[in-house]
């Protein structure tokens, strides 16, 4: 029962199977005096739960009304007396009911209480001062219940009534902000790195070295002394940004070699993909980018390399040549013209287009081609047609003037059925200004067959012997069979090798399905794939799909001319068997198609997005259906067809075949912001029909001409010599203008080329030098550090940092060049090599002179680490905090002595609870005060001896007044230790918070432990005062209005504001994206924006 609830809310069909399964009864372990095992089932009728041993007999029942509880897992002794419960029963298969009228949780006797309170901190009384306790809450023989156990804890937890008299006065009991740690406690080797992220840090040091075969990290604060270099980065990568979501960075240290090097950058991308900042945020920028547009970035911080000379810049020249083009169609075996724009060294062409003249010309004359009474070619053309017209006549009774039109001998034919008989006339053609003109009779000439006809059908057609007006057209019985598209033994795929050897959506072909009279399929191209339609004939129709009919396949082919038959592709190239031949050598991949379905007209559902995959080895191809490609060519549209061989698009070849072994996959979204770029960048958008990249070919001008043009450009691909483009021009000088722009891409591409040859041999040279590895310099875009000359700040770039040991910074006298480059470029400090226990230095120092990246190991629990833990606790936690406005002005001098006091903060420590037990002894107990910052100050309690559940240093007790010089940088400690019997205090815990984030009053101060993890339970009570210097307290918080009053008036001084848990509940509805400071009355929150000065960030 316990696992089915775990999975959430149950559906009413486990409801309902869970009661019959109880209804019918469970085989149970029941644990009473013994262990039995037993059947329990629930009687709904009696509302009883009964158990047996045997299906004849029960031993006993249970009212359901008795149920008091019902526990999950082994939470009862009960479990542990019995080693066959111990050791054969999953906690989550455990339960325990507690039940009886009577029935009473638990009790504890005055001997457990003596017993228990020690291990809470608290020095147990005498017997008699306990009992006294037992009578006060209403014990009966020396026993507590629930309820009296908790009266007689309040009574020792609050037994000082002077406390609660002082709580009655003041109207508060705020619990101040504080930093939540995360309690990592698992073996894994990276929780170094994970427990430092979770904590708010955004700076890491990764320190790498060569290892067997893949590089390693060294490090001596964890288990193990080595860590796998990938194992590491996976567990940034998962936990970078659970604690906030700006920059982090990783310092790299490096001591791999080369190889090793661009393993580390190939397990960067891999694992960081588009968190890793690989490129400026602005390019043209003179300044950092602010922590806000850098969120869920990962910056690494390594050694770049400065290779002079071999880079190249992008040709940046839009529409250098634009125009009408005549392009060579090999499937349509002609000239067709397209608009075409040169750009980016790619020559872009929209689709083709005729002269609007011409089109409708040619259309006009071929308009009899889909009448059914055009019979085009037909065998012994002569006989034939009087056959169609007798038998036409017979059947239908046919009237004069029945007629056909057929092809005879380069000319065209009238057959008619007049008098009982076929007589025939022939049609005679003419040309004249370059049009061709019909004509039966010298007198009247049309300029189409189609328009002669339709004459003759509605005016009467008069020579000296007769006068006829034709009738009824003669259809073809079956006119598909005559044409080339139409194929009456062809298998499916036969049919789809057809296709894939015509390399154009609009290819097509109509076959006779195999074994079926009546069924055909037309087999098409679209969007690089082979599709099929089911053609079903019934009766006289023929019926695409489900409502489309068409009284013959012709008349469907001719109407998908026009009308698209699939998304916007029409039927456009016949794939005829002359044009089959002419395209590939004959070969035999029928059996390679295997498609089970057919698809309907136009109800096709957008297909998923087409998988690319990148060469990563080079290919020649070794038959003809196979595809050749260079190392780091892209293949579109791939299809996995088997494990070995795939098919795809490139170098205008359409679904060939390739070796799955020489690719890798490209993910889908890289694959469509590459699409939606290229389109952003193509001159010609959606009306592109294709693209040539004139630099990958070789340009040919063939003065002999070809294909019937004089004067011919060709492009022909480097790497596939059969890949060749012929373009032609209206005019010579045109074309030759056009061969100008090409020639000069061409050899802009050898030089590129040949700088490229250089910029290789260059780069591996600087690799050896520098002994950095060019894939790892190319990650290193701001962090780029300077080693030399470190200390001279008359030159610096805002994308260098710079790193110093802890006693080795800028002296004095280099202070303000110091915090003036701090003010444009970043600053690293870390601690001296000398420090190998893992001790800290103190940060304050090189806070003040505005150093942005204080290391510090994390690892050790001391006074300074809890100082950074409370300065990033402001501003949400988010790992970077502005720095303080005074430091951004020229006057600033930290090595300045102070003389103005801000605040004077008045401090009494009056009670805690709940402190950790050091080791077996009952905690003696003492807190010190301590102001941290640019001056020092301690105060320190009277010791409390023997509790440290509840000690109280009663009032009147002692209180200290700390002055403050400067909040922006000062923190107030406390840190509770205990005497031991040598008089040596030992640390039990501790809570710093920064200054400028206390307010006035009683208040709780949440515990911490060393690493400013959570304490459950422990706090402290104390009051605190924090007076304005030379203003009473009562103008600072008498109200709101007030205070917001003070704020336009005494701008240059700090009002106090939460600690960063307000910020980020106060936040948590506005959901701000900028850094934020924000200011706290008694009444409510507000909010104050301010820009942010890149750069000017602790992290």
């Amino acid at each position: 029962m316990a696992h089915w609830g775990q999975q959430g809310e149950m559906t009413e069909y486990k409801k309902s199977m869970i009661k019959r399964d109880m209804e019918m009864g469970v085989v149970m372990t029941v644990f009473r005096q013994k262990a039995e095992r037993l059947t329990v089932q629930v009687i709904m009728e009696t509302r009883q739960v009964a158990w047996t041993r045997t299906a004849d007999k029960t031993d006993g029942v249970l009212d359901l009304f008795e149920i008091r509880e019902i526990r999950a897992g082994r939470n009862s002794k009960d479990f542990e007396r019995f080693k066959d419960g111990k050791d054969k029963h999953d906690e989550n298969t455990c339960f325990t009911i507690f039940y009886g009228s009577q029935f009473v949780l638990s009790t504890l006797s005055l001997g457990e209480l003596k017993a228990l309170l020690p291990l809470l901190n608290y020095k147990v009384p005498s017997s008699r001062t306990l009992k006294d306790r037992f009578l006060e809450v209403g014990a009966k023989k020396d026993r507590l219940d629930f309820e009296q156990f908790h009266k007689l804890y309040n009574l020792i937890m609050f037994e000082q009534n002077e406390i609660l008299d002082e709580f009655k006065k003041e109207s508060c009991a705020f619990i101040l902000g504080y930093l939540t740690g995360d309690q990592l406690r698992s073996e894994s080797s990276t929780e170094a790195y994970v427990r430092c992220l979770r904590l708010g840090c955004r700076c890491v040091e990764l320190d790498c070295w060569e290892g067997p075969g893949e590089p390693i990290i060294y490090h001596g604060w964890t288990r193990t002394t080595k860590i796998k270099f990938e194992d590491v980065v996976k567990a940034i990568n998962e936990h970078a940004f659970v604690t906030s979501e700006f920059p982090v960075i990783l310092s790299i240290e490096e001591h791999c070699p080369l190889d090793q090097q661009r393993q580390m950058a190939r397990i960067f991308k891999e694992v960081f993909g588009d968190k890793l900042l690989t490129e400026p945020v602005e390019h043209m920028a003179e300044q950092l980018p602010s922590p806000t547009q850098l969120k869920g970035k990962i910056i690494l911080k390594h050694k770049k390399l400065n290779v002079e000379g071999g880079a190249t810049s992008k040709d940046l020249r839009k529409g250098q040549k634009q125009g009408d083009l005549e392009m060579w169609d090999p499937v349509d075996q002609r000239w067709n013209k397209h608009y075409c724009v040169i750009s980016d060294d790619k020559l872009y062409y929209a689709e083709e287009y005729e002269e609007e003249e011409e089109e409708e010309l040619r259309k006009y004359q071929d308009l009899h081609c889909s009448e059914p009474w055009f019979h085009g070619h037909m065998k012994d053309s002569r006989l034939m047609a009087e056959r169609l017209i007798h038998d036409y006549c017979a059947e239908l009774g046919g009237r004069d003037g029945t007629f056909l039109v057929r092809e005879s001998d380069a000319h065209f034919t009238l057959s008619f059925w007049r008098g009982g008989r076929v007589q025939h006339c022939r049609i005679r053609t003419g040309c004249e200004g370059g049009h061709t003109y019909f004509y039966l009779a010298p007198n009247l000439s049309f300029p189409s067959l189609y328009t002669m006809i339709q004459h003759y059908r509605e005016n009467p057609l008069r020579c000296q012997d007769f006068e006829l007006r034709l009738t009824d057209p003669v259809p073809q019985p079956n006119p598909h069979l005559k044409e080339g598209w139409f194929y009456s033994n062809l298998s499916r795929g036969q049919a789809e090798d057809y296709l894939l050897r015509i390399p154009r959506d609009g290819a097509f072909l109509i076959r006779q399905r195999e074994g079926e009279a009546d069924s055909y399929a037309i087999t098409f191209r679209g969007d690089g794939k082979v599709k099929h339609c089911r053609i079903q004939k019934e009766g006289n129709m023929y019926l695409l799909g489900t409502t489309t009919e068409f009284e013959s396949l012709v008349e469907l082919v001719n109407y998908f001319k026009k009308k698209p038959l699939y998304r916007k592709i029409k039927l456009r190239y016949p794939v005829t068997p002359k044009l089959v031949d002419r395209f590939s050598a004959q070969k035999d991949c029928a059996s390679l198609y295997e498609v089970k379905t057919y698809v309907e007209p136009n109800e096709i559902e957008p297909s998923l997005p087409v998988s690319t995959v990148r060469a990563v080895y080079p290919y020649q191809a070794k038959r003809p259906d196979e595809l050749s490609f260079s190392k780091g060519a892209l293949i579109h549209n791939v299809s996995k067809e088997n494990n070995d061989w795939w098919k795809g698009d490139h170098g205008g070849k359409v679904q060939m075949f390739f070796p799955s072994i020489y690719v890798e996959e490209v993910s889908n979204n890289t694959r469509l912001e590459t699409k939606g770029q290229d389109m952003e960048d193509n001159p010609l958008g959606e009306l592109c029909k294709g693209v040539v990249d004139i630099s990958k070919c070789n340009i040919q001008n063939l003065k002999n001409g070809k294909n019937r043009k004089p004067h011919v450009l060709t492009l022909q691909d480097k790497e596939q010599d059969s890949l060749q483009f012929d373009l032609a021009a209206d005019t010579l000088e045109e074309l030759f203008e056009w061969y100008k722009v090409a020639w000069d891409i061409t050899q802009r591409a050898i030089s590129k080329q040949y700088n490229r040859e250089q910029e290789i041999r260059q780069q591996e040279e600087v690799e050896k030098k520098a002994e950095v590895a060019r894939e790892m310099s190319d990650l290193v875009v701001y962090c780029q550090p300077r080693s030399k000359e470190k200390d001279r700040f008359d030159s610096y770039n805002y994308k260098e940092i710079r790193s110093f040991v802890e006693n080795k910074m800028p002296g004095k006298s280099r202070t303000k060049d110091f915090l003036q480059y701090n003010r444009k470029s970043l600053s690293r400090i870390y601690p001296k090599g000398q420090r190998v226990e893992s001790s800290n230095y103190d940060p304050y120092p090189l806070w003040a002179v505005g150093c942005h990246m204080v290391a510090l190991n994390f690892q050790t629990a001391d006074k300074y680490t809890q100082l950074n833990s409370a300065l990033f606790s402001l501003n949400g936690r988010t790992g970077y905090i502005l720095q303080p406005e005074l430091m951004r002005y020229d006057i600033y001098d930290p090595q300045q002595e102070k003389k103005k006091i801000k605040y004077n903060i008045v401090v009494r420590v009056i009670a805690a609870r709940h402190l950790p037990k050091p080791g077996r002894s009952i905690a003696s107990p003492f807190v010190e005060v301590e102001l941290c910052g640019h001056t020092e100050d301690k105060f320190k309690t009277i010791v409390y001896r023997d509790n440290g559940l509840n000690p109280v240093w009663k009032s009147p007790a002692d209180h200290v007044v700390f002055t403050v010089y400067e909040p922006e940088l000062t923190f107030l400690r406390f840190v509770v230790n205990e005497e031991d019997m040598f008089s040596d205090p030992n640390f039990l815990a501790q809570a710093t918070f920064p200054v400028k984030g206390i307010r006035s009053g009683y208040r709780s101060v949440p515990l911490k432990n060393g690493y400013s993890e959570d304490l459950e339970l422990a706090s402290l009570l104390v009051y605190i005062n924090v007076q304005q210097a030379g203003k009473a307290e009562e103008e600072l918080y008498s109200s709101s209005s007030q205070l917001k009053k003070k704020q336009a008036e005494v701008s240059g001084e700090m009002f106090l504001y939460d600690t960063h848990t307000n910020i980020q509940r106060a936040a948590l509805p506005r959901q701000h994206n900028n850094l934020m400071r924000e200011f706290s009355t008694s009444e409510r929150h507000k909010t104050k924006e301010k820009k942010i000065n890149n750069s000017k960030f602790y992290s």
